[in-house]
C-alpha cells in the first residue's frame, strides 16, 4: 500500500485584492443602487396608471363630487300621506315587516288609532320598535303627519287630516 498524500492549497474564487475589490462591489453596492433606483421609480410621478390618463373624461371621473346640498323651498307644495306613505312608509307598513302593523289591517290598527292623533304622530316622528325617527329625513314634520293620518284611515281610522302649519 503506497500512501498518497495529496494537499491541495484550500482557496475559494478570489484570489487576487481586485476580485476582491469587485465582489465587494457587486455584493453591496451594486444592491444600493438597484435599491435607489427602485425607490425613485416608486415615488416618481411618471409611471403609467391603469385606466389613468389626462383626457378631459378621466379628469371628470377622478374629481368627481362627492355629496351634494340640496336647498328645498320652504313655499314648496307639500306632498300628499300617500305619496309619502309610498316613498317612506310603504318599505314596512305594505307588507307588515318588523312587526309594523299592515296597512288596510284594521284589527292590527285599531289599538293604535284609540291612542290618538298626537299619539301617532309622536311615533312616527320619534321612532318605536323597530321603526326609525321619521322627523329631520326627506319629508317634514307635516308630510309625515298626513301620511300617518292616510294610513290609519286607510284602516279602518277617522283621522282628521292635519292642518297645514302657517308659514314663519
Amino acid at each position: 500500500m503506497s500512501e498518497h498524500h495529496h494537499e491541495e492549497a484550500h482557496t475559494g474564487p478570489i484570489k487576487t485584492p481586485k476580485q476582491l475589490l469587485l465582489a465587494v462591489a457587486y455584493s453591496f453596492i451594486l444592491p444600493v443602487f438597484i435599491i435607489i433606483g427602485l425607490v425613485y421609480y416608486v415615488t416618481s410621478d411618471n409611471k403609467p396608471q391603469a385606466g389613468s390618463t389626462n383626457a378631459p373624461e378621466s379628469v371628470a371621473a377622478r374629481i368627481q363630487k362627492v355629496g351634494s346640498v340640496e336647498i328645498k323651498s320652504a313655499n314648496a307644495e307639500p306632498r300628499s300621506g300617500e305619496e309619502v306613505f309610498k316613498g317612506q312608509c310603504g318599505g314596512c307598513h305594505s307588507a307588515g315587516t318588523l312587526g309594523s302593523p299592515k296597512f288596510g289591517d284594521a284589527a292590527a290598527w285599531a289599538p293604535r288609532v284609540g291612542k290618538g292623533y298626537p299619539a301617532l304622530l309622536t311615533s312616527a316622528l320619534k321612532g318605536k320598535g323597530n321603526m326609525a325617527a321619521q322627523a329631520g329625513g326627506e319629508y317634514s314634520d307635516f308630510e309625515i303627519g298626513r301620511a300617518v293620518v292616510y294610513m290609519a284611515n286607510g284602516s279602518g281610522g277617522k283621522l282628521a287630516e292635519p292642518k297645514k302649519p302657517e308659514a314663519k
